[in-house]
């Protein structure tokens, strides 16, 4: 089931800035969420090093993916409120990998942590995010 939904997340149309960073979702469950990419000239910033929005980016992503998950089977949808990401160690190349765990799953607020780690499994962004839940017949926005 989780490697069932990481693919159908991985080949989601409109799935526009997953696909563009080259994240592939490799596990997805309501206990947790993971990914993993390869840093390239697209993640980084001016200084070469990956941009600290791409952490933000994943943390939320990945938060997002468990809590809708939770939400989905009472009819409700999730929406961010906050995102707040913690840059540890910059990062010029290779593989890094992102899980995301839930802190509480109430019935109308998540909240979720993240990790980033690179190949030596060394902490490189931390970040909680904050996703409001909403009944699936209300309108988003």
């Amino acid at each position: 089931m989780a490697e069932d939904f990481a693919a159908m997340i991985n080949n989601m149309p409109g799935n526009g800035w997953v696909q563009a960073m080259g994240i592939r979702i490799t596990r997805a469950t309501v206990e947790e969420v993971e990914c993993e990419w390869e840093v390239g000239e697209r993640h980084q910033q001016g200084y070469g090093i990956v941009h600290g929005g791409v952490h933000c980016g994943v943390i939320e992503t990945l938060a997002s993916i468990g809590a809708h998950l939770v939400a989905m089977s009472r009819g409700q949808r999730t929406v961010g409120l906050e995102n707040h990401t913690s840059f540890i160690r910059a990062v010029r190349t290779g593989k890094l990998r992102g899980v995301a765990r839930p802190v509480t799953r109430g019935k109308s607020s998540q909240v979720w942590e993240g990790w980033i780690y690179d190949a030596e499994e060394k902490l490189v962004a931390r970040g909680t995010v904050r996703l409001l839940c909403i009944a699936e017949d209300k309108a988003l926005g």
